[in-house]
């Protein structure tokens, strides 16, 4: 579709791919291990897709999401698909950590606090091991 960010993939660091769909590192210098599951073709809704294409979607979410807590270990995953603003089906996976710039509330609404610099370089150093984490779960098809 003409002008849709998401076709066009223009945003984030591919961390695996195949036909279906795709995990993108979201770079957001507050969230490091942020990260989207984008369904390849440009479709809407959960209920656009046949059941086993949302199986694959949803199980995909849960591996993204088992390999964050394990490399992160937040306190909490937010997991959104609004998808009011690019109507391209996609999930936004959040590590959540109570010193985090918004926690406990979403990440879009404004900020109560500036987490620490050195707290976000921890957690910058992580994402090489997320990434490694991220393709040895959704690379397991159960």
């Amino acid at each position: 579709m003409a002008d849709c960010e998401l076709c066009e993939e223009s945003d984030g660091d591919i961390i695996f791919r195949n036909e279906q769909l795709r995990v993108v590192l979201v770079v957001d210098a507050n969230y490091p291990g942020f990260c989207r599951v984008i369904w390849n073709a440009h479709v809407s809704e959960m209920t656009d897709l046949a059941i086993a294409d949302r199986s694959t979607l949803m199980r995909t979410v849960c591996q993204v999401e088992a390999a964050q807590r394990e490399v992160l270990q937040p306190e909490k995953i937010n997991l959104a698909s609004l998808g009011n603003m690019v109507p391209h089906l996609h999930w936004h996976l959040i590590p959540r950590f109570a010193d985090d710039a918004h926690f406990p509330h979403p990440i879009w609404a404004a900020s109560v606090r500036q987490t620490a610099d050195e707290v976000l370089t921890q957690r910058r150093a992580l994402l090489p091991a997320l990434r490694a984490a991220v393709i040895r779960y959704v690379s397991c098809t159960s």
